[in-house]
């Protein structure tokens, strides 16, 4: 769930590098094939996908060795042993209400003469975060740091890519975006892979390799994804999973997997970074999907921000700008008056409405919280009230207070009733997984991670076997001189400690989030070369 601006200072610098010499270096695109006006899941609509932008592995190691930038690609990713071809495919999926719709995406091919970079290769298949971008296009590598990075530390390592823009995005045309829905992200996301390999199968994709060397798809299927993306990929390893199909290993990272108890953790005061960009986008998904959390608009959101909000989110327009406007403030989600507690109630509901307005426990992140209170919040008190009747009421096993770490059985509330169906604590990996972020992210808060480490750990009705489950804290000392993940430790440290030399301790806070998406990348693909 990762806010507009995805990655710190430092990284989107060298990113944004990266693509523009990416797009610099690639050649003429391809755009002959078969038009299929079909819908139907998994089905292209453009047969072979268009090859954009080809480069070399020599020119691409040549340009990134050239600047302090691109050298910092190299650190994180790696000297690249393989080319890129890249492909902008078009594949029909479904909305929110099961619809018919398309959606569009990247393919990442490998080329090249070493021998990772062709015959048969494993697929990355990549869930990329939340952007308020209607025109996001991981195929658009000049403009998508998040593309360069899976350019850079897969493809141009011998792993082919697959990369959905998801439904909502580029040219889809769905007119709203399903955020968080994980049962139409898995779908979405396994339509994609479907389109994807039948465009790798039928051996017309242009390609820098010909003949013996094409690459194909080798079964190993690894998926990964962060913030947003990380509540996607793991929605859709559980897909598949479900449905029989091979999933090799995955990686979902800094993601809100536990939806229901991180909204509720978010309405009993502590706000997240990023809150009323999420907000939005979250309850006009659920609503397309579900078509019961308000009657209109007005009944969440204050008279200020309700109309033409259910359209606002993704848009054409920055969120800069937004803001700006007037349309959404920038973190003000609930009023700094405390909600009227109902007349007849204990008087202690009125006292514990008044200490979580806004909370002042703990005190080191009492300042992140006090950020989402104000004289003009999105979200109305009455709503705001309605929800925390029901969380107390029906409350869930880890928040407030950590009991079961279990769902709520039996929330009323529509909003909360729309968490529980996309929270992800009600299935059991069975294949390797590895579950990344850092514990101090204002934005997905860690405890996400906490949750289901808990949940899948003995004696827990849900856990898995040993070692199916790893845990990494980037945000964490490396355990020894054995840790494997101490190289991931040990960068976003470094980072960490540039970032707060450059803005003290609350700019380091806004770049939190994204800062660590990098380094959980890169410990992904360590950790997937182990399957």
């Amino acid at each position: 769930m990762q806010a507009a601006r995805p990655l710190s200072r430092p990284h989107s610098l060298i990113l944004v590098a990266l693509a523009a010499l990416l797009t610099a270096c690639g050649g003429g695109g391809t755009d002959s094939g078969t038009i299929n006006a079909s819908l139907s899941r998994g089905v292209l609509i453009q047969a072979p996908p268009p090859r954009l932008a080809p480069i070399s592995a020599a020119q691409l190691q040549a340009t990134l060795q050239a600047s302090t930038s691109g050298q910092g690609v190299l650190q994180i990713a790696g000297n690249p042993v393989c080319g890129v071809d890249l492909y902008y495919m078009n594949y029909g999926t479904v909305g929110g209400r099961g619809e018919a719709t398309n959606a569009t995406g990247a393919i990442m091919v490998p080329s090249g003469t070493a021998a990772q970079c062709s015959g048969a290769r494993p697929v990355v298949l990549w869930a990329h975060g939340t952007t308020t971008d209607r025109g996001y296009n991981m195929a658009d590598i000049q403009n998508s740091g998040e593309s360069a990075l899976a350019a850079a530390l897969f493809a141009a390592q011998g792993y082919i890519v697959v990369a959905p823009n998801y439904a909502g995005y580029d040219a889809s045309r769905l007119p709203y975006h399903p955020y968080l829905n994980a049962d139409q992200s898995s779908k979405d996301m396994i339509d994609a892979l479907t389109a994807a390999r039948s465009a790798l199968k039928d051996g017309r994709l242009a390609t820098s390799n010909q003949g013996a060397a094409r690459v194909t798809d080798n079964g190993k299927l690894y998926i990964f994804g962060y913030s947003q993306g990380g509540h996607v990929a793991m929605a859709t390893h559980r897909a598949l999973q479900a449905a029989g199909q091979t999933v090799t290993a995955t990686a979902p990272s800094a993601g809100p997997y536990a939806m229901l108890a991180f909204g509720d953790a978010v309405f009993y005061g502590n706000v997240n970074l990023g809150s009323t960009i999420f907000t939005p986008l979250l309850a006009t998904s659920y609503q397309k999907a579900y078509g019961d959390i308000y009657s209109q608009p007005t009944d969440l959101y204050t008279a200020q921000y309700a109309t033409g909000i259910e359209t606002l989110l993704p848009s054409g327009t920055d969120i800069s700008q937004i803001f700006q406007q007037g349309k959404l403030p920038q973190t003000q989600l609930f009023s700094s008056t405390p909600p009227t507690a109902p007349p007849g109630s204990p008087a202690q509901l009125q006292a514990t409405l008044n200490a979580i307005t806004p909370p002042t426990q703990p005190p080191a992140l009492a300042p992140l919280f006090a950020l989402g209170f104000g004289t003009t919040p999105l979200i109305n008190n009455n709503a705001r009230l309605a929800y925390l009747l029901d969380a107390i009421a029906n409350p869930d096993g880890a928040v407030p207070a950590l009991t079961t770490g279990a769902q709520a059985a039996n929330p009323q509330n529509t909003l909360r009733r729309a968490f529980k169906t996309n929270d992800l604590r009600n299935w059991t990996p069975a294949r390797p997984t590895l579950l990344c972020g850092g514990n101090g992210d204002p934005t997905v808060f860690f405890t996400n991670t906490q949750i289901m480490q808990g949940l899948w750990t003995a004696p827990s009705p849900l856990a898995p076997p040993a070692g199916v489950v790893t845990v990494l804290d980037v945000d964490s000392a490396p355990s020894g001189p054995s840790d494997p993940f101490a190289a991931a430790k040990l960068g976003f440290a470094q980072v960490k400690a540039a970032g707060i030399a450059a803005g003290g301790q609350s700019g380091w806070i806004q770049q939190y989030h994204g800062a660590a998406a990098p380094f959980c990348a890169a410990a992904a693909r360590g950790f997937f070369s182990q399957f």
